[in-house]
């Protein structure tokens, strides 16, 4: 009697060893031994700039949620209306650095798109493009690396307004500043201002209207067929009716127009893609972490 109950009693420990109870019936038998997960080695990317990167306005976030394994952190930190001068001052790019400088990861990638703001006569956003501009760059360069990041620069995002037909790109000055600051420091370059051109030229004035987050009026898409664009409305004409809320529900807005500037869905999805091509090649790395 006494040697039944001990062997009971053997039994039910070592079904508590296993993780199994006589009640379930469950047991650890057919299952391979239990062995810890391997750490991730994971990277991170950090992308600042302006509205054309922004969420909802931009083409970042298309490029987090459709380009960027889950196996690298993908964190947009574009703001609409920055410059290079107001995203530092407003304390935005402590922000960027402070997330440049979380441990854990692998490698953390700091994309850098700023010019279309720098350009504004804003005063609190405006730049001088031949000094100021691209040293202010420089500067964020260096502090990404003194952060123990890798800095990419990016040149800016093409307005799609036309005359005549053909693109009138007047950030190409900008960008050109950008490129070398990229030469001179030995940083990788994503060339989107060269390459979005490029698609929007091919494009044409029409069709390039199709990207922005809401369509043009009448007046808009007859002018275009012209090959000249007209300016762009007032913010206030051209934006839709806000989206109708609830006391209890959320209640923040985006801002949605027609313009040459901003981005909606198909815009987002088709630069994005350009961005994520062009990454993958000026940081080799980074390829096996990118989906076309």
């Amino acid at each position: 009697m006494i040697r039944k109950a001990w062997v009971g009693a053997a039994i039910a420990v070592a079904l508590l060893g296993t993780g199994a109870t006589a009640q379930d019936g469950n047991t650890s038998k057919g299952r391979t031994v239990r062995t810890d997960a391997e750490k991730p080695a994971a990277n991170k990317i950090v992308l600042v700039g302006d509205s054309t990167m922004a969420p909802m306005s931009g083409w970042a976030s298309m490029f987090c949620a459709h380009h960027v394994k889950s196996s690298t952190a993908c964190l947009n930190l574009g703001r609409g209306g920055r410059s290079t001068r107001s995203y530092r001052q407003e304390g935005s790019w402590d922000l960027a650095l402070a997330e440049a400088r979380v441990a854990g990861y692998r490698r953390t990638f700091v994309l850098i798109q700023f010019a279309h703001n720098d350009q504004s006569s804003a005063a609190e956003r405006w730049t001088e493009m031949d000094t100021e501009f691209p040293g202010n760059l420089r500067r964020m360069v260096e502090e990404v690396r003194q952060a123990g990041a890798v800095p990419v620069l990016l040149t800016p995002l093409t307005r799609r307004d036309f005359v005549k037909g053909r693109l009138n790109n007047t950030l190409e000055p900008w960008s050109a500043k950008v490129r070398d600051v990229a030469t001179a420091l030995k940083v990788p370059l994503v060339d989107l201002n060269a390459a979005s051109a490029a698609v929007v030229q091919e494009m044409g004035p029409v069709r390039a209207m199709d990207l922005a987050q809401t369509a043009p009026n009448s007046t808009e898409r007859d002018h275009a067929a012209t090959g000249t664009t007209l300016k762009p409305r007032p913010a206030a004409e051209a934006r839709l009716p806000d989206v109708p809320t609830t006391p209890d529900g959320p209640r923040g807005q985006f801002q949605r127009k027609f313009d040459y500037t901003h981005l909606g869905d198909a815009g987002a999805e088709l630069f994005a893609g350009l961005v994520a091509r062009d990454l993958a090649r000026a940081v080799p790395e980074l390829r096996s972490q990118i989906a076309p």
